[in-house]
């Protein structure tokens, strides 16, 4: 009997977890969806903005070239909490390969804890960790914290490039990586931004300065860029959890099914037992 209660007290906790794993996975579809959501929201602004620098280098496409950069911001995003599979060392892996070919110094920044922790033994030490936002009417706070430390480290550096390393959902509950250079702008890209033909019947006209207008267009492209990276970065993490609840919760199914096998194999036998003492008593006392 104490084996019997010990598996019943087995079967109760295996249907517990279930329950957990399967409340986990309901709750990364709907923040998947919610990241989602936030990054295509954004679609609309970011096509304004790249219509305001087609426009200003529709005028003087060569007015710009970007400056000699020095040492270079490597900007990753990882999370904050587990139960994801391999998410954090599916970036640094991804970073790693990209990293080989990089010149000059680099200086690591992370978003995520326990990114941060990957990231000092595969790369060195850590300059500058965010916290990740818990939702997202909290990443634009994230990204204005980035964007300060971003502008103070560059007043004391001089020029610096910014690069952004994160994974990206793929579709369900798998997802890639992203490595994407953003500043300086890349003058392949601007060149390509200059070339594009002018989709309205009249041109546009501005009178803020060039150079004003510029940067300020490429500032609201770093912001746009940066909240889609935690955006994306998050989706991801979700789908990793995903994923990961997924193997779980058949790994527990498979657990119950041998587990209610044991349980009336044990039952059996004890009823058979119980039988078989029954009627050897019955025939002691006959004879």
């Amino acid at each position: 009997m104490p084996a019997l209660r010990d598996l019943q007290r087995q079967i109760k906790g295996a249907a517990d977890l279930h329950k957990v794993v399967r409340t986990m996975k309901a709750l990364a579809a709907v923040s998947i969806r919610q990241y989602e959501q936030a990054v295509a929201a954004l679609e609309g602004y970011l096509h304004t903005v790249e219509l305001g620098l087609q426009a200003v280098l529709r005028q003087r496409p060569l007015a710009w070239s970007p400056e000699p950069a020095g040492e270079t911001v490597i900007l990753f995003f990882g999370s904050d909490q587990g139960m994801a599979g391999r998410f954090n060392e599916a970036i640094l892996d991804f970073a790693a390969e990209k990293l080989t070919a990089a010149t000059g110094p680099l200086r690591f920044w992370v978003a995520g804890e326990k990114a941060a922790g990957g990231v000092r033994e595969r790369f060195g030490e850590v300059a500058e960790q965010f916290i990740l936002p818990s939702s997202v009417q909290s990443i634009t706070a994230a990204v204005q914290e980035v964007l300060l430390r971003f502008e103070a480290f560059r007043r004391q550096q001089g020029d610096c490039r910014l690069v952004l390393l994160h994974n990206v959902p793929r579709g369900g509950a798998s997802y890639g990586q992203r490595h994407l250079p953003l500043l300086p702008p890349e003058e392949r890209w601007l060149e390509e931004m200059a070339g594009r033909g002018w989709a309205g019947p009249a041109l546009p006209v501005f009178r803020t300065s060039w150079g004003e207008l510029f940067f300020a267009l490429i500032g609201e492209y770093l912001f746009v860029s940066l909240f889609s990276g935690f955006a994306f970065s998050l989706a991801a993490e979700n789908a990793a959890r995903l994923a990961a609840m997924q193997r779980a919760e058949k790994n527990i199914e498979e657990l119950q099914s041998d587990l209610a096998g044991s349980f009336h194999s044990l039952r059996q036998s004890l009823a058979t037992e119980e039988l078989s003492d029954i009627v050897a008593g019955f025939e002691a006392l006959d004879k």
